[in-house]
Order: C-alpha cells, then sequence, then structure tokens
C-alpha cells in the first residue's frame, strides 16, 4: 500500500508502506474510501510536538471493509464503514458510561492517510451504514469520524441546551462543527469566534448568529457585551492554545461551562480562578464512537452537511501539499482521495 510519512517538521512525504494485515482476531482492514488531513497534524507538522522516528500519520477514516478478525461479527467484508480516530472495544467499563475514547483497550489511529489500513478492535469501533452511501455523502461521514465528532462533544460537554446562548472558540473544522452541534442542540444563540470571511460564511451557513472578530481580553469583552454583561451559558474551545482557553473561561457566565475539545498545548488553569468563576469544566479526547450512529443517521438524512468543512481536495499522493495548504490557513481541512 502506500501512504503518509512525517519525518521532520514540514516535511510529510508519500511513500511505499508494508501492507495492513490482520494481526488480532479482533481486528479489520479496510480500504479508504477518503480520508484527510486534521488540524491536530499540524501540531508536529509545525514542530510544536516531538516527531522522533518517521512514523505514518492520520486518524479520520471512513472505507470499504476488505478482511476481519476471527471475532468480529459487527461487520463484514464489503460494507462501508465509518470509525473513530481512538479504538475501543465498546463494552469495558468505561466504554459503558459513555467514555469510548478512554476504553481500557484503545488505541489511537496514526494510519488512515493511506489507501488501506488496519483498524484494532473492529467489533466496538467500526459502524457500518447499510447500504454503500452515495459519494457526495463521502466526506460528511469522513468528518463524523473526528471533526463533527469532537465539535458534538465540545457542546455535550459544555452542556449546550435548547434556548441557550453558545459561543465557539476556534474557527477551524471542529469549531465549525462545533457550530452545527449549538445548532442541533438547540441553542437559541450561538457566538462564533473568527477573523476569516470564508469560516464566518460557513459558520453563519452551519448556524451562527453572531461573528465576533476581536481575540484575547478584547474578545470575551464583546462577548459580554453582546450577552448583557453576563456571559454565556455554554463556551466551546476547539482550539487548544492557552490564549484559547483563557478566552473561553473568561466567556462563560457564572454556573455556565466551558466544553474544551483542543489538545492543550502550554495550556495551564488558575485554580484560585476557575473556584470563584462557578464555572464548569470538561473536555478531553472526543467519545465520537458514543455519537457514531445518529450523526451518520443525521448525515444519511441530509439534517446536517459537516463536510463542506472541506475546502480543498487531492489525490492522496499529494498529501504533502494538504498540510501545507492547511498550515499556511490557505484551506479548512484538505480531503484526500485515494
Amino acid at each position: 500500500m502506500r501512504g503518509a510519512m512525517i519525518y521532520a517538521p514540514g516535511d510529510v512525504r508519500f511513500e511505499t508502506l508494508p501492507d495492513p494485515r490482520i494481526l488480532q482476531p479482533t481486528d479489520a482492514v479496510i480500504r479508504t474510501a477518503v480520508t484527510c488531513v486534521c488540524g491536530s497534524d499540524l501540531w508536529p507538522y509545525r514542530g510544536a510536538e516531538p516527531i522522533g522516528d518517521p512514523h505514518p500519520m492520520g486518524h479520520e477514516y471512513v472505507g470499504f471493509v476488505e478482511e476481519v478478525g476471527s471475532e468480529v461479527t459487527s461487520v463484514r467484508p464489503g460494507q462501508f464503514v465509518v470509525g473513530s480516530f481512538a479504538t475501543s472495544d465498546n463494552t469495558c467499563a468505561n466504554c459503558r458510561n459513555g467514555f469510548q475514547s478512554n476504553c481500557l483497550h484503545r488505541e489511537f489511529m496514526s494510519t488512515c492517510q493511506a489507501d488501506r489500513m488496519r483498524i484494532p478492535n473492529a467489533q466496538g469501533t467500526l459502524v457500518a451504514t447499510g447500504e454503500v452511501p452515495g459519494e457526495e455523502l463521502w466526506p460528511s461521514l469522513l468528518a463524523v469520524s473526528d471533526v463533527m465528532g469532537t465539535g458534538w462533544w465540545a457542546a455535550d460537554a459544555a452542556e449546550v441546551q435548547p434556548g441557550s446562548t453558545a459561543v465557539v472558540v476556534g474557527d477551524g473544522a471542529v469549531g465549525l462543527c462545533g457550530v452545527i452541534a449549538a445548532k442541533e442542540r438547540g441553542a437559541e444563540r450561538i457566538i462564533a469566534m473568527s477573523r476569516h470571511e470564508s469560516r464566518q460564511r460557513l459558520a453563519r451557513e452551519f448556524g451562527a448568529t453572531d461573528i465576533v472578530t476581536e481575540r484575547g481580553e478584547e474578545g470575551v469583552a464583546r462577548i459580554r457585551e453582546l450577552t448583557g454583561g453576563i456571559g454565556a451559558d455554554s463556551v466551546l474551545e476547539c482550539v487548544g492554545t492557552a490564549e484559547a482557553m483563557r478566552q473561553a473561561l473568561h466567556s462563560a457566565r457564572p454556573g455556565g461551562n466551558v466544553g474544551f475539545v483542543g489538545v492543550p498545548h502550554e495550556v495551564a488553569i488558575d485554580g484560585q480562578e476557575l473556584f470563584f468563576s462557578h464555572v464548569g469544566l470538561r473536555g478531553g479526547p472526543a467519545p465520537v464512537r458514543r455519537y457514531l450512529p445518529d450523526l451518520v443517521h443525521r448525515v444519511l438524512e441530509g439534517r446536517i452537511e459537516p463536510g463542506k468543512v472541506f475546502d480543498l481536495t487531492l489525490p492522496l499522493d499529494q498529501v504533502a501539499e494538504g498540510y501545507k495548504a492547511m498550515d499556511e490557513r490557505r484551506a479548512i481541512k484538505t480531503l484526500l482521495t485515494p
């Protein structure tokens, strides 16, 4: 097979790699329908995370089952499937409590920018669509495997309720999907924080009622102004930087909630400040598997179209250009086709 390898910051290559095969009876091998580059992939690409030895990249995927291990009965060869970036058996205590991304047998996917891949814990991780969906739905189903599931988790963790006011910090693919999630969960007012016109337009299409271009304390002041000086009921932090976290915490009202799903980098939280703010804080890797059946159904029914976050489509062998375009903010998210 062929797939992406990262060697150093800014150095992603498309190479011939060993074919995936069944290693455990709970494995499956799938053929990629479409895959993509994630915003979190840019952390090592930009040198913000150590790379170590060259290794494969990618954790978002949809595809066709080619082979299954002897213990996999939930899917069969030929089916179109959607999975999560965090694999899970979907039966352990953590999975039963709804936190499949903390499964006791969890493995994080990291080989998905390729034309085929091995899926550990396939029995609990993969969800089949029944019939093979039309290719026009593949981008949205791919979004469900991470960014839509993560945006939904941000809204869930922030306890977005019908009639509430939600703020979304971050206008990348996750933040934009967070706007969809807030809308679907019934928020009456959705304030998207964005400085980029193309992303502002998409945020409004997805359901944002207001756009705030200011950042930092100026952004917080604007949120306060829009909410009568109180702050928002729910804030979705979809970036992972210290500034974004401060902005999120300061934008929530007393008794409000922050859902943080951006992978934290140099984020430190002041315990005294959090204590006296009465703001609730919850986050972590999204338990995408919890939401997969519902989100897949919403896509197939045409209720949501998160695939619109893909504004650049390239052949898989041009994956390096996909990284570069996102790094230079020429693209929100790159779709890769085998």
